[in-house]
Order: C-alpha cells, then structure tokens, then sequence
C-alpha cells in the first residue's frame, strides 16, 4: 500500500516501480445497482496500459465509509496517495496534500468549471480538485399543478409565487404540498438554499460565519409563518428528510421541493411527470443555489508526485469525466465534459443544472471546523421553523457555536 522503489525523480517509465493506492466514494444507485468500483476498474485497465511502469489499486467505500478508510490509513501510518472523498480541509490544514498545481497539468486546470475553480482552496491555496458537482432546482408535479389550476409552463418564480402554489395544491387534497426537509441528514442544504435566495448564507464578507445574518433569521421567519404554520408542509419539517420527501414526489404525494440530480434519477423511474426550474427567491428568481461537489485528494508521499500527477492527467481526460457523470448522473466538473454532455440529446433533463451550475454557492468547505459546524445545523436548525421556533435565537445558538469550533481549529 505504498509507493516503492521510485526516486522523486522518476520511476513511472520504469515496469513496476510505482504502485499507487487510491481510495473512493460509492456512486451507485440506492438500489446497490452500478457500482463504482467498476468504473474505476476500467480507468485503471487504460491507464496502466498506456503506463506501464504505474500499478493503481483503488478500493470503493459506500457513500461516508470512505474518509472513515482514509482516516484510518492516516491513522495506521499508510496514507493512501489518492482519495475521492466529500472533505479536504483537515488534510489540507495538516499539510498533508499537494497543491493541485503541484500534480495537474496547466490544461486539465484550466478546464475546470469556473464555479468550481476555487471551491478547493484553503487560505487561497487549491488543495483539492472537484471531481463531482450538483446543484439544487425547484422540482415539481406538473400533473398536480394543472389539476390546481396552476400553469406547468410557469412554475413559481418568487417565495410569494411558491406559498401561492401550495396554497392551490392543498386545496385539492396534495398530501405535502411543500417538501421541507430540515431533519438532520439534509437541513445544512435545505437552510443554506432558502438563505441564499434572501441574499443570505453561511459565511459572510471574508468568509466568516454569518449564520445569523439578518437575511437567514428573515428566510427561517419567513417559512415558519407562510409555509409551516399554514399546513403547507410535513407538519414537523425538523424531523422530515430528503430522502423520504423523494419516495413521497416520485409516488405524487408531494407538489414541489428543491432537489438535486438523484431525484431526477428516482422521478424518471417511476415515470413521475414533473419539471424543474430555477429557485425561487424572495422577490423573483434566486440569484443563486446551493451546489455540492466531491474533491479528489493527492496525499504526499515521498516519490508518487510523478506518477500521481499522471494518473489525474488520465482521470481528468474529457472521456473519462464525462463517462463518469454519464454513469453515475453528476455534473461534470470540466467545461469540456459539459459542453459533451450539453450536446447529448440523452441527457436533456440535465441542461437546467449545466446552466444554473455556475451561479452556484458551496458549503464552506474549506474551514477545518465545517464538519462540526454542519453536524450542529443539521441538528438543530429546523427548530426555528416549528410553531414555537425563535429564528434568532437558533440561529444566535449555531453563529455561537460556530465561531468556537472555528477559533478551536486554528489551534489545531
């Protein structure tokens, strides 16, 4: 599990001098079907083909197992030289990685999607390189609108417009009128997308945490009073998940929601008749939405540079990435993968998502402290909404919250 034999100088043009370990996310449908190791399996079949002198064995773990297998190889002394994983700043503050222009070429940088290009940094350092991306659109029921009366040629375009919709849905008996999922899994994307659409967020002017920024107590207020208390969603959206309120669309039980790409996945399966737009904001549409993406990670380890940097070469080929997102239904992270992608005719539910990526905002993913920070949002944020919830104070509590875990990281 380690790089042998190979100076700093060398070693990939000579037969069986490098062998590279690589660690990766699952990507497989929720059902176990595709998975991603076998995708990996093809892309090192070519690479090693055409570099003999680089051996790379990459092991997949289910979605959240895999940064538990790389801090465990840490752990253990054998830091993998590679990982696909959802974090990077821990590694990157610990002055465990490469900079991403240490290892990739100057084409293969250039070729990341804007929106994307500095996600990975760290104190203005790029660390880690996206590999994944998705974004958040409004989801809903045509079949369920035209019943309302409403136009599924024009879904809402502001939050007045939405509570509107909702209102009609429910007059003709639509179980979940809204989806609002603020249970613990999906509450830090759910919150930081309506935040976003008052010109709010999680960080503010620097980068700081402003998690209780004017704009975010007014968006939690706001749907407290016009969507929850009105009956216009789960009657506890602090307990309410995704993934729930997506089994519950694709069957017609839910007349709108903010979803990413899975769910057109799971809506096209069930042949759910439904559309997607651009968010929602406060007083027309949003500026912006809440993208996420997957990194990959090149860990140092005297003597891999070379080789590292020429398997990413491979995996960054506009093929590779765009079989891959292809596949696994991401957004590609390189414009020439999305231009590939934006012309194929099978991928025309895709197009909204190519063209809202660019506006897109991320988690701060770059603070040591965000792992922590958004455990701590996903636990307690969907309190401000219920009935008997106080905006300012949840929101006062997790800025509180925040700023400690913040100031703890910089002594790490």
């Amino acid at each position: 599990m380690t790089a042998t034999g190979c100076g700093s100088g060398g070693g990939a043009s000579r037969t069986g001098d490098v062998t590279l370990t690589m660690v990766a996310s699952d990507h497989g449908d929720l059902e176990g079907n595709d998975l991603t190791q076998d995708y990996w399996d093809g892309v090192v079949a070519s690479f090693e083909k055409k570099n003999p002198g680089i051996k790379v064995n990459v092991s997949v773990h289910a979605s959240g197992k895999a940064e538990q297998k790389v801090a465990e190889m840490i752990g253990n002394g054998q830091a993998p030289d590679l990982a696909q994983i959802d974090s990077f700043a821990d590694h990157a503050a610990a002055g465990r990685l490469y900079r991403a222009d240490d290892v990739l070429s100057i084409p293969v940088q250039a070729d990341f999607v804007p929106a994307l290009s500095t996600a990975g940094e760290l104190r203005r350092v790029r660390y880690a390189m996206p590999f994944t991306a998705d974004i958040q659109l409004l989801f809903y029921n045509r079949g369920l609108f035209a019943e309302a009366g409403l136009d599924p040629e024009k879904p809402p375009r502001s939050w007045e417009e939405l509570k509107q919709a909702a209102v009609a849905l429910k007059a003709i008996g639509v179980d979940v009128p809204y989806g609002l999922p603020l249970g613990s899994e999906e509450a830090p994307t759910e919150a930081m997308t309506w935040m976003l659409g008052n010109g709010g967020g999680y960080t503010g002017d620097g980068g700081m945490y402003a998690i209780n920024a004017p704009a975010n107590i007014q968006a939690m207020g706001w749907l407290r009073d016009e969507l929850v208390d009105q009956g216009l969603t789960t009657s506890n959206p602090a307990v309410t998940n995704r993934q729930g309120l997506f089994n519950l669309f694709t069957g017609g039980h839910v007349g709108m929601l903010n979803g990413d790409l899975s769910l057109t996945r799971q809506a096209d399966r069930k042949k759910t008749d439904y559309g997607t737009a651009p968010l929602p904001g406060r007083d027309g549409l949003s500026d912006t939405t809440t993208g996420s993406a997957g990194w990959m990670l090149a860990f140092r380890r005297e003597g891999n540079r070379e080789a590292v940097a020429a398997f990413l070469d491979h995996v960054y080929d506009v093929e590779n990435q765009f079989a891959f997102a292809d596949r696994y239904h991401t957004l590609p992270v390189t414009v020439s993968a999305s231009e590939q992608m934006r012309g194929d005719k099978r991928h025309k539910r895709m197009r909204p998502f190519l063209d809202r990526l660019g506006a897109a905002e991320f988690f701060p993913s770059n603070k040591v402290s965000w792992a922590r920070v958004s455990r701590e949002i996903g636990l307690y944020v969907g309190q401000s909404v219920l009935a008997d919830g106080d905006p300012a104070a949840v929101l006062g509590t997790l800025q509180r919250t925040a700023e400690k875990e913040e100031e703890a990281a910089k002594e790490l």
